[in-house]
């Protein structure tokens, strides 16, 4: 009686990997690009601030998204961890912490998301800072968000090359993924110095669509009497 309720357990596990993975990519698009690159203006603090006063709603949802976001993000790791420990324990657990610290630095990204809203609309607050001074201000928030995603991506891209090989090394998921998974995170990495990262950002987006389908096997195509016999050995 417990094979199978193991086994289907294992089924949902892996399909709520891929549901999580889905609604933490949705998130992290919506808040850290489509919103972040729509009104932030590369090098133009006063038109980066009209447009994140004028937008605030959208701002604020972008927010919202970056915490609800990691959020999944979490719950899809933790999940990852428990489905891939039997085939190797340290390094499945290596992988979770790293996507932790990951998690953090998104969170700490979040906290300067907001800042410079804060700065531009609590005017009684800064008084003593002039329009320019208030809205350079906000710009220095921008970029630390900015600078804060690029090293979020170097753990991401260290996740992806741990989990490359625990997907390579499994018998449950086809290993063709886990060596484009892990190729994917070592493109990310380059973000170690993001002039590099950013030069390359063709090459890497290209790569990275690896992760467009890797929901689908965890939903689809997790092969659960394989992860059972993995487990057993």
């Amino acid at each position: 009686m417990t094979e199978p309720v193991t086994e289907a357990s294992a089924r949902t596990k892996a399909r709520l990997v891929g549901i999580f993975e889905i609604l933490e990519g949705l998130a992290a698009t919506y808040a850290q690009v489509i919103v972040f690159n729509r009104f932030v203006v590369s090098g133009n603090a006063a038109a980066t601030a009209s447009n994140i006063l004028a937008h605030e709603l959208q701002w604020r949802l972008g927010f919202a998204l970056c915490f609800f976001g990691i959020g999944f993000h979490v719950a899809w790791a933790v999940l990852f961890y428990d489905l891939f420990r039997s085939v190797n324990r340290n390094v499945s657990f290596f992988g979770l912490l790293v996507i932790v610290v990951g998690c953090a630095i998104q969170a700490l990204a979040g906290v300067f998301y907001i800042a410079p809203l804060f700065v531009l609309s609590e005017g009684n607050l800064l008084s003593a800072f002039t329009t320019e001074q208030a809205q350079t201000l906000a710009f220095t928030f921008v970029k630390l968000t900015g600078a804060s995603f690029n090293a979020y991506l170097v753990f991401h891209g260290l996740w992806c090359v741990v989990s490359g090989y625990l997907i390579f090394r499994s018998r449950f998921l086809p290993r063709i993924l886990g060596l484009l998974l892990a190729l994917n995170g070592l493109g990310w990495m380059t973000y170690l110095s993001p002039p590099l990262g950013n030069k390359l950002f063709p090459i890497i987006a290209v790569i990275a669509t690896i992760e467009l389908p890797l929901p689908w096997f965890f939903i689809f195509g997790f092969n659960t009497q394989r992860w059972k016999e993995q487990v057993a050995r």
